[in-house]
Formats: structure tokens, C-alpha cells, sequence
């Protein structure tokens, strides 16, 4: 029996291309490319609030680093169009150091500033949600006492059922069918840092 499961394409950037994707824009822009699918300067300027010589700039330097491409089935040399060349970045693994590791964690906080954004749109919009949708939502949190190979053997089997569900799915930035919508899974996981004692809170 053939498999409806699709691979998913991703890009390992270097430093140099990670630097250039941690602005906080042209991250945005490759999420929006991502998710809805191809679209113009002029289109995601409108979307951002931005003028579309920013938006051509920024687009210019995500095509250069490998993160976007002009899609050659739309517009005209007037009315470029650009898509997104990945479903995925991938980064930032345990062993890099030096300059890897710096440009890592700048790209790091800018995901996690728009993450946190979009974490608190999903709450603006929770209320307006049908029942179903909002049945289908959560904001949750555990703290759980392991050690660093549980913890990374937890992590990879989540990722994994990640990967397995979004390599069912239809791809992003394409028509969905009825019912479905793009349904944003943020996971963040990492040792405790703060220094309130356990247990401490009422």
C-alpha cells in the first residue's frame, strides 16, 4: 500500500545565513512565505505595514542565503513573486561553538520573540475560536525531574511525532481542504534556570 506521507524539505544554514535570518523581519517574512504561500513585495509590505523597497531589500536577502526564490509560474519582471525554497530551518545542535553558536542563539531569541507573539495572538483570538478549535487548544507547561539523555530522548520522540503529522498533512502555502487550518505547535524545552526553590509557589 503506498504511503501518503510527503518528505519535508529543510535547510541547514550556515552562521553567516543565520545571522542574516535572525532579523526580526525577514524572519517574519519567511514564516508568512511559509505558511500562506508565495506572494510579492508589495503584497507582504501591505501585510507588515512596511514600504515595499524594505520588503524587496529583505527579500533579496533571504533569496541570497538560500531561504526563498522567485516563483517563476507568477508575475512579470514588474511583479516578481517569491516562495519559500524550505518547509523548515534546522540549527543550532548541541555540539556547535564559537561564531555557529553565537549567530544560534541570535536566531534563537529573535524565533522566540515571534514565537511569544504569536502565542499571544492565539490568546487574543481564543474567545472568537468555534468550539472545536478552541477543544484542539492549549498553553501547558511541565517540569520534570530527568536526566540530559532522558531529556534529549523526549525531545526526539515529540520531534518525531511532529515530523510524522506534518509529513501526513498537505503542504503549507497550499489550498486546504475543508475543516483545516494551519495549527501552529510551539515546543520549547530546557533545563530550569531560575533560582526560586521548588515548590515554593502557593
Amino acid at each position: 500500500m503506498a504511503s501518503n506521507r510527503r518528505n519535508i524539505t529543510s535547510i541547514a544554514p550556515d552562521p553567516t545565513a543565520l545571522k542574516a535570518l535572525a532579523h526580526p523581519l525577514r524572519l517574519r517574512m519567511l514564516g508568512l512565505l511559509r505558511i500562506d504561500g508565495p506572494a510579492t513585495a508589495s503584497g507582504l509590505a501591505e501585510r507588515l505595514g512596511l514600504n515595499s523597497g524594505a520588503t524587496s531589500y529583505h527579500l533579496r536577502q533571504l533569496a541570497q542565503h538560500g531561504f526563498i526564490e522567485e516563483d517563476q509560474q507568477r508575475g512579470s519582471r514588474r511583479d516578481r513573486w517569491w516562495r519559500a525554497s524550505h518547509e523548515m530551518t534546522t540549527y543550532l545542535s548541541g555540539d556547535v561553538e564559537g561564531e555557529a553558536l553565537d549567530a544560534g542563539l541570535a536566531f534563537l531569541q529573535a524565533a522566540l520573540s515571534w514565537q511569544m507573539h504569536q502565542m499571544q495572538g492565539a490568546l487574543n483570538a481564543f474567545a472568537a475560536l468555534p468550539r472545536e478549535w478552541r477543544q484542539a487548544s492549549t498553553a501547558s507547561d511541565y517540569t520534570i525531574p530527568m536526566t540530559a539523555e532522558a531529556a534529549a530522548g523526549l525531545v526526539t520522540r515529540l520531534r518525531d511525532i511532529l515530523s510524522e503529522a506534518m509529513a501526513a498533512a498537505p503542504p503549507l502555502g497550499t489550498p486546504l481542504p475543508p475543516g483545516m487550518r494551519p495549527f501552529t505547535i510551539i515546543l520549547n524545552a530546557a533545563p530550569r534556570t531560575t533560582e526560586d526553590p521548588a515548590g515554593s509557589a502557593p
